[in-house]
């Protein structure tokens, strides 16, 4: 049997899974131009001015631009998909709405509506390709413990942590979207793809050594205790490989910028939900999957 904690922890998480996806329901998802097609223009100032006075400015052109300052000079903006002659039109009005503020253009990208959708599209295809390959993977690498524990009821267990570990952080980015504008860029989905391959790799490791300690006799006893056993085995590695990478994360979240930010703290939420599901959804999923198995 598995201490109690393991099934306090995990229903603890499906609360937070379905906390998730109600924040998804309800505020969505805020997409960037990168999904939803659109120009950012991204402007430096020497004596930035007011997002009041940027407003009146451009009178009723404002209403279709979405703006938000960064640091203490910075000013991006979010419109519509622009031609270039709408860019540059654009820029002499800030130029002369604003002559003594010592406008720069730091950066202007645009995407049109088709690439953002295929853009979404090849998102979501590449982390089910990713969930289905972990499965066949993990059941392909621990086939030679059929007789005591499916390998697909390890690889099933491994997607289940996976989809916990990815869907709490989209939560988290909905509710920040809804009260502070943060928006899911590309980024977040490259931020996703590494979080899945970080949570696995941290599942392989306790799943491995629980072969090791079936296959070599490591440790005696009911298959829950083998699981047990197994994860305090690994528990020192992966708390301190966790703290070295949530340091150097952590560094970035502060000093990296503004444009990898998010990244980062997208980074931070998956790789310790990737460790902390390892132990408390996988492992009590495993033994709850092998004692029914065993009792049919």
């Amino acid at each position: 049997m598995l201490p109690r904690v393991y099934k306090i922890m995990f229903w603890f998480s499906i609360s937070l899974v379905v906390l998730s996806m109600i924040a998804v329901a309800v505020f969505g998802l805020r997409l960037s131009v990168d999904f939803r097609g659109g120009s950012v223009l991204e402007l430096d100032f020497k004596s930035r001015p007011a997002i009041a006075d940027v407003q009146k400015a451009m009178g009723a052109k404002a209403a279709d631009l979405e703006m938000s300052v960064v640091g203490n000079t910075g000013l991006i903006i979010r419109t519509n998909e622009l031609t270039e002659p709408q860019h540059q039109a654009l820029l002499t009005e800030f130029s002369t709405a604003f002559p003594s503020a010592g406008l720069t253009e730091r950066q202007f990208s645009s995407v049109g509506p088709v690439i953002g959708s295929e853009l979404r599209q090849r998102s979501v295809t590449a982390i089910i390709i990713v969930l289905l390959s972990v499965i066949v993977y993990i059941a392909f690498v621990f086939r030679k413990l059929g007789r005591t524990t499916s390998p697909w009821a390890m690889g099933l267990a491994a997607i289940v942590a996976l989809v916990h570990d990815v869907t709490i952080p989209f939560g988290v980015f909905a509710v920040l979207g809804h009260y502070y504008g943060i928006e899911i860029t590309g980024v977040f989905v490259a931020a996703a793809l590494t979080i899945l391959g970080y949570s696995v790799s941290d599942t392989v490791v306790i799943f491995d050594r629980v072969r090791e300690n079936i296959i070599r006799g490591g440790h005696k006893g009911e298959f829950g205790q083998v699981v047990h056993h197994s994860v305090m085995q690994t528990l020192a590695r992966s708390l301190n490989t966790v703290f070295t990478v949530l340091l150097s994360l952590f560094a970035i979240y502060f000093f990296g910028g503004e444009s990898i930010k998010y990244f980062s703290l997208a980074l931070i939420i998956g790789i310790f939900l990737g460790a902390y599901s390892s132990i408390f959804v996988a492992s009590p999923l495993l033994v709850w999957w092998t004692r029914k198995k065993l009792r049919s």
